[in-house]
């Protein structure tokens, strides 16, 4: 099946030659041009995956995402300016999946649209039946299902993702190295914060242990470790 992506930039020199590029590698691509647009497309076309601009007149990418994340759990890249750390840290914790500094080139949106695409579709080879469970926390990766004491938790594409590679080695430290190449589909750059900030989300949006302590612990200089119970 053919994935379906939505584009949301008003740089219409760029997002057609991204298009141009996505439909040549076979993805069936939409593109819209301002945030009101790209709304009522995100919430109501059935994309596999979302890409949008920050900086938009109008409605931005960022209210933008606030506006998809308050509806639905699709899938979604911000396109960030080169160097803003504001803005992909602010995205990250709205529910962004990953950011591409602009200028980018369609060859590496592409990458990265890939590897969450395939990162949500891997599990569709496991048994549905399958689970991970520790302590209160269970995961179905088929189904990109969590659990929490037996209460769904809803996640990201990408916080799944890295909460299921924490799951897999329960009771082990997983370097951010790892964590980003499994997680985020990408090597850890220096200053990246990306699974700092998943990983605070994540924890949020989970319980806490009886004795009040989270159950992703920060290892320091090493990574993080799911509590193994």
């Amino acid at each position: 099946m053919t994935e379906k992506i939505l584009l949301v930039d008003d740089d219409i020199e760029l997002i057609e030659m991204i298009r141009d590029y996505l439909e040549r590698e076979g993805f069936d691509v939409t593109v819209v041009y301002d945030g009101e647009a790209g709304a009522r497309e995100a919430l109501d076309g059935g994309y596999d995956i979302a890409v949008l601009d920050v900086m938009m007149p109008g409605i931005n990418g960022i209210e933008l995402l606030r506006r998809i994340r308050s509806a639905s759990t699709l899938p979604i890249i911000m396109l960030t300016a080169r160097g803003d750390d504001t803005d992909r840290i602010v995205g990250l914790e709205l529910g962004a999946d990953d950011y591409v500094p602009k200028p980018c080139t369609p060859r590496e949106l592409t990458a990265r649209i890939r590897g969450i695409l395939k990162r949500a579709g891997v599990a569709k080879q496991e048994d549905a039946s399958q689970s991970l469970k520790t302590g209160a926390l269970e995961i179905w990766p088929q189904k990109r299902k969590v659990e929490w004491g037996g209460q769904p938790i809803d996640l990201t594409s990408t916080e799944f993702s890295l909460l299921e590679v924490l799951a897999r080695k329960a009771g082990q430290v997983v370097s951010k190295e790892e964590l980003s190449e499994q997680g985020l589909g990408r090597p850890l750059m220096r200053f990246d914060r990306s699974v700092d900030v998943h990983m605070s989300s994540i924890r949020q949006k989970l319980g806490n242990q009886p004795d009040g302590r989270s159950c992703i612990q920060t290892v320091i200089r090493k990574g993080y470790l799911l509590i193994r119970e």
